[in-house]
């Protein structure tokens, strides 16, 4: 019994299809690929291409009920500083 690859969904997508897919622009994805704040990615034979799961799961961080919901960040690609340990702890 052979498969035909045609019919199988893609489990892989390069930058320019995995932008479509988060509704971004490449340059965008590839600053986050750059800052380390975007999905994560795989490097085969020297190409980025990214899993569809880790597309959607890198999405759903981002997934918040209000604006005041602090759950779930999904950061801008842009530096960011290192968080402390301590951060987000009330002093007592």
């Amino acid at each position: 019994m052979t498969t035909n690859l045609a019919t199988l969904p893609p489990r892989f997508l390069r930058t320019k299809e995995a932008a479509e897919f988060l509704s971004l622009s490449a340059r965008t994805l590839e600053k986050h690929r750059t800052y380390g704040t975007g999905p994560a990615y795989r490097k085969l034979g020297g190409r980025v291409v990214y899993a569809i799961d880790d597309l959607e799961a890198w999405a759903e961080r981002g997934v918040v009920t209000s604006t005041s919901d602090p759950r779930g960040r999904v950061l801008p690609a842009k530096r960011h500083e290192p968080v402390p340990a301590h951060a987000g702890r009330h002093a007592r």
